[in-house]
């Protein structure tokens, strides 16, 4: 669980985008983080203590969830393997169609970078309405790995992501919930 100081840093930090990338869309930019390695070793700090010793790998999603997913993976001293848009890596690779509020989108990973019985983290910077996060789990399991946990540094009350993932038993983490 975060800390209140963390917390309070992190909301001083964030910044609201108001009517980005559309209007009546809040983008909560987290660039500003980066800004100050001090906070974000806190981050990291925050996000590894709910992993350590849980994991053997972890899925960062594509391309936020990279920022600290990379961090994360390295403290825990465990794989970073890369879920990524369609047509961004090469072959042979595995696919995951998945709905978005109008159409639909498709992530990959390289085959065999995901070995069978792995008990995976998945990260991403945020978690909303959970759609990518939940095609990424089950791209991990086509794959034999076990999605063990998930952690995001944002969490959005009221768009039911977290009701989403629950079907896969994992662990849930929100450094930060708005």
């Amino acid at each position: 669980m975060a800390s209140q100081d963390l917390i309070k840093k992190l909301e001083a930090t964030i910044e609201n985008i108001a009517d980005f990338p559309i209007p009546g869309i809040q983008f909560k930019d987290i660039s500003p983080i980066f800004l100050d390695p001090q906070l974000y070793k806190e981050v990291i700090a925050d996000l590894v203590q709910f992993s350590k010793g849980k994991v053997n790998a972890v899925c960062g999603i594509e391309s936020r969830g990279y920022l600290f997913g990379i961090a994360i993976a390295m403290a825990l001293d465990v794989p970073f393997i890369l879920i990524r848009k369609k047509g961004k890596l090469p072959p042979p690779i595995i696919s995951e169609k998945y709905d978005l509020e109008y159409g639909s989108a498709e992530i990959e990973t390289r085959e065999g970078q995901i070995k069978p019985g792995q008990r995976i983290l998945v990260h991403d910077d945020l978690l909303a309405t959970g759609g990518t996060t939940e095609a990424a789990a089950n791209l991990i399991q086509k794959q034999g790995g076990e999605v063990v946990q998930f952690s995001f540094l944002i969490g959005l009350k009221g768009l039911n992501g977290d009701e989403k993932l629950k079907k896969f038993g994992a662990e849930i983490y929100h450094t930060l919930t708005y």
